[in-house]
């Protein structure tokens, strides 16, 4: 895939020897004597056969949210999938113990309560509450200025039930809304209506098949305020962001784009 994404530039290294002599890519030399790999029938069958496995082991959630990655890179976002952020969210204080010597049931990952919490602790507990997130994208716009970041979560759902049983969850939505400025569901149409989803969250819908259907914003997403935390711009710094060519590979002929491109370069 890397040689049949770099217009056939070759590295010599090992595995392209390896390449070479299973008869899957073959050297060409132009008349300006630069080389140029390849790819032979047999290569383009096997990567045929390999993406067709890779299509068919992807699950209908993982196509849609594949597809749906497609559309917000070519707006110019800058994408991750699955990240493990840590959010801050608001739960209600529990009700203080009675003289009963019981202490309060202890939140997610609250600081823990004295014995006999007052008011005070309480609510400082209920602050500190926090949960991990793992939205299934999350995207900011590809900037250098911090202010037009816009980050936005997409949440994929590609059935009922699933977007049902997310809807019942509203410490997790409380952990999207905290990491955005904007979060949006995104399933095919007929799943639900825009009016079945809480106001605050954007609403697109896939029309036709996974393969080659369109997109439609139902509903735009409220937008709030929202800076990125340190701990999140570190989870950023550490993955890696989808890129264009890993999700699609590029469809052209690799000796033409060789030649043209060493046509343009100097020696």
């Amino acid at each position: 895939m890397q040689v049949w994404r770099s217009a056939g530039w070759p590295c010599k290294d090992g595995i392209e020897i390896d390449l070479l002599a299973a008869g899957l890519l073959a050297l060409q030399v132009n008349a300006d004597g630069r080389e140029a790999l390849r790819l032979t029938e047999a290569g383009i069958q096997l990567l045929a056969e390999s993406r067709q496995q890779n299509t068919r082991a992807l699950s209908g959630h993982d196509r849609l949210a594949q597809k749906f990655a497609e559309h917000l890179l070519g707006s110019g976002r800058i994408v991750w999938r699955e990240l493990s952020l840590r959010a801050q969210i608001e739960t209600p204080a529990p009700a203080a113990a009675l003289n009963t010597g019981d202490s309060p049931a202890p939140l997610l990952a609250a600081e823990p309560l004295p014995l006999w919490a007052d008011e005070e602790a309480l609510q400082k507990a209920a602050k500190n509450t926090w949960r991990m997130a793992r939205p299934d994208l999350f995207s900011v716009r590809n900037t250098s200025v911090e202010a037009y970041l816009q980050p936005m979560v997409h949440e994929i759902k590609f059935s009922r039930a699933d977007l049902l049983s997310d809807l019942r969850h509203e410490a997790k939505r409380q952990a999207y809304q905290w990491l955005c400025c904007e979060c949006y569901y995104v399933f095919p149409a007929g799943v639900a209506k825009p009016n079945e989803i809480p106001s605050e969250f954007g609403v697109w819908v896939l029309h036709g098949s996974l393969k080659e259907g369109r997109f439609e914003l139902l509903r735009p997403a409220r937008h709030m305020g929202c800076t990125l935390p340190f701990p999140v711009w570190l989870a950023l710094a550490k993955a890696t962001p989808l890129r264009a060519d890993e999700l699609e590979a590029p469809q052209a002929t690799l000796g033409e784009a060789g030649d043209q491109a060493a046509a343009g370069s100097s020696p």
